[in-house]
């Protein structure tokens, strides 16, 4: 190789750098010399790999362009297109994360050292669109089940094989990875709702958690079949699992109707009052919303199917039981979204008459004046 001059402008510390670590190092010199030790190695374990990575595009940086000096023709050893990134640009790359980690690592010992530690380890309030998305997930389960699958014999070279139609190979039908996948995204319901009950306090939300994990006991029981004798299969783990499906089944039509499509707007539709100043999709159409609450109790019954590994023998069957759970949910949207904007409306509602008798106030005091 010819002699080598690395560009100093590239390795000299910025002003922000600096500025960052001195705001960081003060931060941790005001702390109590007992918790300064523990706070640090917290603080290491969050951004530890984050500082490794900036250092590596650093490096991979610098090993692009010692090549590039040497003429080592990288690109062609590494068979990747000539419209790569340069070295200057991936020390672009590693100039922003140079700024951004040492920053946001300097905020939260900032944060910490001053007591604000919601803030220097932020949990955004659960939305709307966050449970609308993990409810829609929850209808895909079986989806995420078969990926794993179809992701485990890619991985164990049984692709255009017939070693995974052994029941108890790796990727067979009794892997206990079925389960665990089935049961996540319940799981991560079940977190939000929690979470939302620690924001909010709202005893709902307890209830609401509690509808999720009805699920995780029908889908390890169903999972069990494959695991314990054959009697005590039938003695035990068959009753417990019939007792939970029921439950679950029950517990989540009763949730859907109630609060998730609010029961109170049925009855006021069913009843054929005078129409509410707040709109409903069908309103007036009664069949729709019999059809609704019926096809909901079936399938959310049938989805219990789905969720029990001993009963998915025929594939044919568990697809159909699939796209049927899909087109329940599809017509749950519909209620679901609708629900939510009537509370959006009654609260914009409520509002409007609220600053109207506010000004009806104001305007007869300035008169009484």
């Amino acid at each position: 190789m010819k002699s080598i001059t690395v560009p100093v402008q590239n390795v000299m510390p910025s002003p922000l750098f600096m500025w960052s670590f001195k705001i960081g190092w003060d931060s941790v010199m005001r702390m109590d010399v007992n918790l300064r030790n523990l706070f640090v190695y917290e603080a290491f374990l969050y951004y530890n790999p984050l500082l490794l990575v900036t250092m590596m595009v650093w490096l991979w940086g610098v090993n692009l362009w010692v090549f590039l000096q040497s003429n080592v023709g990288y690109a062609k050893i590494f068979d990747i297109d000539q419209n790569h990134l340069t070295h200057r640009e991936i020390w672009k790359c590693s100039t922003w994360m140079t700024i951004v980690v040492p920053t946001s690592m300097t905020a939260y010992l900032y944060l910490y050292s001053h007591g604000e530690v919601s803030m220097a380890a932020s949990q955004p309030a659960i939305t709307f669109p966050d449970f609308f998305i993990a409810d829609i997930l929850t209808s895909m389960a079986k989806v995420f089940s078969d990926l794993e699958r179809s992701v485990c014999r890619m991985v164990n070279r049984q692709v255009a094989t017939i070693a995974w139609l052994e029941a108890d190979s790796v990727c067979g039908s009794h892997s206990s990875a079925i389960p665990l996948v089935l049961v996540l995204p319940y799981i991560w319901r079940l977190l939000q709702c929690l979470r939302q009950y620690k924001d909010t306090r709202e005893k709902t939300s307890l209830f609401n958690a509690l509808k999720y994990s009805t699920a995780v006991p029908v889908i390890f029981l169903s999972a069990l079949k494959y695991h314990v004798f054959p009697e005590k299969w039938t003695s035990l783990y068959r009753p417990l699992w019939l007792l939970a499906s029921v439950v679950n089944c029950l517990y989540s039509f009763y949730w859907d109707i109630t609060r998730d499509w609010d029961l109170s707007g049925f009855s006021r539709i069913f009843k054929f009052n005078k129409p509410s100043p707040i709109s409903n999709l069908f309103y007036g159409r009664k069949w729709i919303y019999f059809w609704v609450i019926g096809s909901n109790f079936i399938l959310r019954c049938a989805w219990t199917y789905k969720l029990s590994a001993h009963l998915r023998h025929n594939y044919l069957t568990v697809f159909t039981v699939t796209a049927l759970e899909m087109l329940r949910r599809f017509q749950w949207i519909f209620f679901r979204v609708e629900n939510e904007w009537n509370k959006i409306t009654r609260s914009s509602v409520q509002l409007t008459e609220i600053q109207r008798e506010e000004e009806k106030l104001l305007s007869s005091n300035i008169h009484d004046v």
